[in-house]
């Protein structure tokens, strides 16, 4: 998986211990402590809001039509359908082949319903869970899904695959086939409150495919899966097209009742967004979210558009934001000095950019968990400080004395404030200007690079040069095609970068890949800053080890402040939106779940698309 896919498209959810599991019984009861417990979903902050007889999620059509064909964008290109490793690129879409153990349920946070496994078993000590599979589960082949795929799945992607997968499963000391379909897994405590619901998203892999196989190398064979979708043909590179499987095993299970009504998913890809934005308006591309505020002001006046054939809507959504930003690479010995990255900070203009380059439509991210209850505000306070005082000594002290607060501008672009702010920060760190070049002690100059991918970044990193060069430093953006930027990402070869850290209601086990020392120098970790200090490696275990959510909240808010202080990252900015474009040939539920966009469960409308290749004809 790419680690933006991973981050824009999935939330890590998570499992507690027994003062803190809420898992409804078949009868929607609890069990009382100390009891096993059989249950059809899980959920970390509170009871499921759906029964065991749930017919379909509240957000889906059951009686949605089947049919037709969604064309969709994808940048760079392809050279794998393995999505699970490192090496290689992988097919947009290669998800689709599999199935996952549980579904989360898209309207309620921390919340996951039957998938592949139609019940689940919790033990009275917490420290383990049982999944019992479907038996009408079957692979595309016709073969059934079995225990021991689910137990060859977690480990071959724990020995072989991304390194993130050792990471959130760390706390698994074994997983055994009890019977065909039943596998447990075994944890070295009960402290891990995310366990359960993250091995509950494991796409389960067919072991009788993949025996024999490298599976750290890039393949382009046709995989077996257990999905609703398998490869209907593909070019190498250029596009890839997805076709339903037909008579598909969990169409009429409750979680899928109404998702997946696209006949075929096909993914064009192109090599920058704005070919891809050109195709989209030409009627190549059915689809596309904009990221771009210029874009979404200024792009979509065309024909099609002023004849009502293509729609844009903003869909409002209760996802967190996480974190967006430019990210220094502490690996690298210039960024090493505190002084000299909040340096760094007080030389971003969002006020300016915000006016001129996005319209006013966007927020400036202050918290690592920004939109959320889970961000930190103000001064310490209660159990928040209670967190804090452990560490006093080993964290900036500024954390408890003052409020974090991101420099503001006046957005005029001329920020004489921030830069003599700046000048005076890294004039204490040892840097000088002469001759109008920042120089240290040794006469060696400031210099470096800004790896992005693609032109959208360049327009916000070029004024952000601009203002780096004021004080004397000399900097390059190097804009390189996904696949070169995700290979050098992964290797930490960049000196700072675009990152964006997702985050959940419930953070836990990923909270390690993101900013943990055994993280650091990982390649293929999402610790991409290479943060490595012992005092938030703590911190992190104590967002993982929560014991309730009243201390969750105060224990991420604790570690989101020392974060902050570090300023190992320029915030960018968040919109609490999805903003999409459409050619009008679509039928959609009367709303969207919560915390997703929904497409899935979209269908083609049979009329619309008459209308719509009707009207084409005369563009």
């Amino acid at each position: 998986m790419r680690r933006r896919d991973l981050l824009s498209l999935s939330a890590v959810l998570g499992i507690a211990p027994a003062s803190r599991l809420r898992a409804a019984t078949p009868a929607g009861g609890s069990a009382a402590p100390g009891q096993a417990v059989r249950t059809h979903a899980l959920s970390l902050l509170g009871q499921p809001e759906l029964p065991a007889d749930f017919p379909h999620f509240p957000w889906a059509d059951p009686n949605a039509p089947k049919g037709g064909e969604i064309a969709l964008t994808a940048l760079g290109s392809f050279d794998s359908f393995n999505p699970f490793i490192i090496r290689g690129t992988a097919a947009v879409g290669s998800t689709l082949i599999y199935d996952t153990l549980l579904r989360d349920s898209g309207d309620e946070a921390s919340t996951e319903y039957p998938y592949l496994a139609q019940w689940i078993d919790l033990p009275a000590d917490r420290k383990g869970v049982t999944f019992e599979l479907n038996p009408a589960a079957r692979w595309h082949d016709g073969r059934p899904v079995t225990a021991e795929d689910v137990v060859f799945t977690f480990n071959t992607l724990r020995q072989h695959g991304r390194p993130f997968y050792r990471s959130y499963w760390g706390d698994v000391t074994e997983v055994v086939a009890e019977a065909e379909r039943r596998v447990t897994f075994r944890f070295k405590d009960d402290q891990n409150r995310e366990l359960a619901l993250i091995l509950g998203q494991m796409p389960v892999l067919p072991k009788h495919w993949w025996e024999g196989k490298e599976f750290n190398r890039p393949i382009l064979d046709v995989p077996v899966g257990s999905g609703p979708y398998r490869i209907e043909r593909f070019e190498a590179g250029r596009s890839v097209v997805y076709r339903r499987v037909e008579g598909w095993w969990a169409r009429d299970i409750p979680s899928m009742r109404g998702i997946h009504n696209f006949d075929a998913y096909r993914y064009e890809y192109f090599r920058d967004t704005t070919v891809a934005l050109e195709a989209f308006k030409a009627g190549q591309i059915d689809f596309r979210t904009e990221n771009s505020a210029r874009d979404w002001a200024t792009a979509y006046d065309f024909p099609a558009r002023r004849r009502g054939l293509v729609r844009l809507d903003e869909i409002k959504h209760q996802l967190p934001t996480g974190m967006q930003a430019f990210v220094v690479n502490l690996r690298r010995p210039l960024f090493q000095d505190v002084r000299v990255r909040r340096a760094l900070v007080e030389l971003f203009d969002f006020e300016w950019m915000n006016a001129n380059l996005f319209y006013g439509s966007y927020t400036r991210t202050a918290s690592y968990f920004s939109n959320s209850e889970l961000a930190s505000s103000g001064l310490p306070q209660g159990k928040e400080l209670a967190v804090l005082e452990r560490f006093r000594g080993r964290i900036p002290e500024e954390v408890f004395t003052q409020e974090f607060r991101l420099p503001r501008t006046d957005g005029s672009g001329n920020n004489r404030e921030g830069l003599r702010r700046a000048l005076t920060l890294l004039q204490q760190a040892g840097w000088r200007v002469q001759d109008r070049r920042l120089v240290n002690g040794r006469g060696q100059p400031f210099e470096f690079e800004i790896l992005i991918q693609g032109p959208t970044f360049e327009r916000i990193a070029l004024p952000y040069v601009q203002a780096l060069e004021r004080v004397g430093m000399s900097v390059r953006v190097r804009s390189v095609d996904p696949a070169q930027y995700q290979t050098r990402v992964d290797a930490f070869d960049y000196d700072m970068t675009v990152d964006v850290i997702p985050q959940s209601l419930s953070p836990g086990n990923e909270q390690r890949d993101f900013f943990t020392c055994a993280k650091a120098n990982e390649q293929g970790s999402r610790n991409v800053a290479g943060i490595c200090d012992p005092a938030i490696d703590d911190l992190v275990e104590l967002v993982v080890n929560a014991p309730d959510r009243e201390e969750l909240v105060a224990r991420t808010r604790a570690l989101d402040r020392v974060l902050l202080w570090h300023h190992y990252l320029i915030p960018h900015w968040h919109l609490q939106s999805f903003r999409i474009a459409y050619w009008d040939k679509f039928g959609r539920p009367q709303r969207s779940p919560k915390y997703a966009l929904g497409l899935e469960s979209w269908w083609i409308d049979p009329a619309k698309d008459r209308a719509q290749s009707e009207a084409r004809r005369t563009l």
